[in-house]
């Protein structure tokens, strides 16, 4: 087949880029057109997101791609979950949108639970009851009547708004739309009963689209200026833990994966929502994948080392090397946090918390640099065990192999730890599983490929995997039971 060209928009919560993918039936490979920072921008109405310069960002990445490469077969954009942008009757923006780590949203799910029984949200939605998802974002605006609500005709999802300006087509992506607890898994619709009972108005939600949907040619002004043609715009796997994880070069079901950058993602595909009272104890989410349902928990993730690294950079340049060096060579078996602590979700001083909610569980503070980053992937491996063990309880199923994909999987320390600490072999890449997932979920969407082990097939055939074996020691059985009595402690995002 004639080799096809893709542009993969891949927005983080810290960075965004667009990749140019290639694709000849056999394998895939990626370069990057544009890479740029995602800032949110703090004013006095709170935390946004700078969407007019992100889609700027966008189109210019899709000029270089275009250019550089002579035209493309398919646009795709992904972003994280949860947020999500109001449209008035004339499709004119209200507002930036809010950032999810906004502090209006803090003491809402309380409120929230007092009209409507966490049992009952669980049982229409299956998501993880978080105080950042959609449907509590949405009730504050009710509670604080938001005129911005009264204006609104339309709710996009953020990668939907971007769909929506380069396609003119207005439609909510299924994988992103479960992110936002406000659609019902087992009816295929929205949650309309519950979106009802918390106040919130019928009328914003609009149709949604399975994964690998072509909604329509990129706008004519868009193609001209861009010099692509009529290409094409893809809603792929618009939510980037379900393009990374479609990305998995998994030749045997039943594996868990840890999709790993600002926050991990923690799970195994599951062939329907698993909505028992087990998975709701553990609060697990069942988000919409590409041909599976994936049944995972959101752990705060690797934000917490970058964190800390914005916090050190006040007194000078600090490489992520130097740092993972550093707790390579610090001892291990030290304090350990619960990584979803809800202090850990808006601190000013990252490192600091961390001293702090050490101090006050009784252990020792880290004193350097190196036992912080140290302390902070270890708790994120004593958590994905957890995690994992509560997978294995709910599913009935044994975790053979944990795949880390993402950024994280070229963290050879937390590799490394993730085994030790789970007692299983993780085989670690791709790091650009999103961007590889977008594209070839593209692919699909075009009827290149067929299924989702199609998929699978190309990225083992295009991406080189490192492999770590466990190396067990019964720290890791005390650390656990030391994450077990913090979470029951202290305050968790749910």
């Amino acid at each position: 087949m004639a080799m096809l060209r893709f542009a993969a928009c891949d927005l983080g919560a810290e960075s965004g880029r667009c990749m140019l993918g290639t694709f000849d039936g056999a394998r895939v490979a990626l370069n990057e057109a544009r890479r740029f920072p995602n800032e949110p921008v703090q004013v006095t109405s709170g935390l946004h997101w700078d969407v007019l310069r992100l889609f700027g960002e966008i189109v210019h990445g899709l000029r270089a791609a275009a250019r550089e490469h002579g035209g493309l077969d398919g646009i795709g954009v992904d972003t994280w979950g949860v947020d999500f942008a109001l449209l008035d009757r004339t499709d004119a923006l209200i507002g930036n949108p809010y950032h999810y780590r906004d502090r209006r949203t803090e003491r809402v799910l309380p409120e929230a639970l007092r009209l409507v029984r966490r049992e009952e949200i669980y049982a229409q939605t299956g998501i993880q009851l978080m105080p950042i998802n959609t449907l509590y974002q949405l009730f504050v605006m009710v509670r604080q009547r938001d005129p911005a609500l009264d204006m609104s005709q339309t709710l996009l999802m953020m990668p939907d708004l971007f769909n929506c300006w380069l396609s003119g087509e207005k439609a909510c992506e299924l994988t992103e739309a479960t992110t936002s607890q406000c659609y019902n898994p087992q009816t295929g619709t929205w949650a309309w009963g519950l979106l009802d009972r918390l106040g919130i108005p019928a009328r914003i939600f609009p149709s949604v689209v399975g994964p690998a949907a072509v909604l329509g040619p990129l706008r004519s002004d868009l193609a001209e200026d861009i010099g692509a043609g009529a290409v094409p715009v893809i809603a792929g796997a618009c939510h980037d833990t379900a393009a990374a994880v479609a990305a998995v070069p998994a030749g045997e079901p039943g594996f868990a994966y840890i999709s790993s950058g600002t926050w991990s993602l923690v799970g195994t595909e599951v062939a329907a929502p698993i909505l028992s009272p087990a998975a709701l104890q553990a609060n697990l989410t069942n988000e919409g994948g590409v041909s599976a349902t994936l049944l995972h928990r959101n752990v705060m993730g690797l934000w917490l080392l970058q964190q800390c690294r914005q916090r050190w950079e006040r007194d000078g340049v600090v490489t992520y090397e130097e740092l993972l060096e550093g707790a390579r060579l610090a001892r291990p078996f030290g304090p350990i946090v619960d990584p979803d602590d809800e202090r850990f979700l808006r601190p000013t001083d990252v490192p600091g918390e961390i001293r702090q909610v050490c101090t006050q569980s009784g252990q020792p503070a880290p004193e350097d640099r190196g036992a912080i980053v140290r302390c902070i992937l270890e708790s994120l491996a004593v958590k994905y065990r957890w995690v994992i063990d509560r997978l294995e309880d709910v599913t009935g199923r044994r975790v053979p192999v944990v795949h880390i994909i993402g950024g994280g999987s070229r963290n050879a320390l937390l590799c490394q730890l993730t085994a030790d600490a789970t007692g299983r072999v993780v085989r670690a890449g791709p790091a650009e599983a999103t961007a590889t997932g977008n594209v070839l979920v593209q692919a699909m969407a075009l009827g290149h490929l067929a299924t989702l082990e199609d998929l699978r097939r190309v990225v083992r055939a295009s991406t080189p995997v490192v492999t770590y074996d466990p190396h067990p020691d019964p720290h890791w059985d005390a650390a656990l039971e030391r994450v077990k009595e913090l979470m029951a402690d202290a305050p968790g995002m749910g």
